[in-house]
């Protein structure tokens, strides 16, 4: 059972590290609209539903977009440390 814990914690941790970078290619698309194809649709579908409650609660100020920074700090500070641990307690401590 900690074999498989183990698996999923670093699966997690895997996955919030792609959508961090997913967060930051969204944000680069979004400052050079020359790159912009009909693959940014995709990336808008997943990113939008993150940010959208959290610009709700922050909007955006002069142009700069500060749900984006707060949604990338929670998941780098918080998120993805949380599941650090859980993945150490899974895989070395074994509980």
């Amino acid at each position: 059972m900690n074999a498989l814990l183990c698996q999923l914690d670093s699966l997690a941790i895997l996955l919030a590290r792609l959508y961090s970078l997913v967060l930051l290619i969204y944000a680069v698309v979004s400052w050079i609209p020359d790159i912009r194809g009909p693959w940014v649709r995709y990336l808008a579908a997943i990113v939008e539903p993150v940010l959208a409650p959290v610009r709700r609660i922050i909007p955006p100020l002069g142009g700069l977009d500060l749900a984006f920074l707060v949604v990338l700090l929670v998941l780098q500070m918080v998120v993805v440390p949380l599941l650090q641990r859980a993945a150490f307690t899974a895989c070395y401590i074994g509980y």
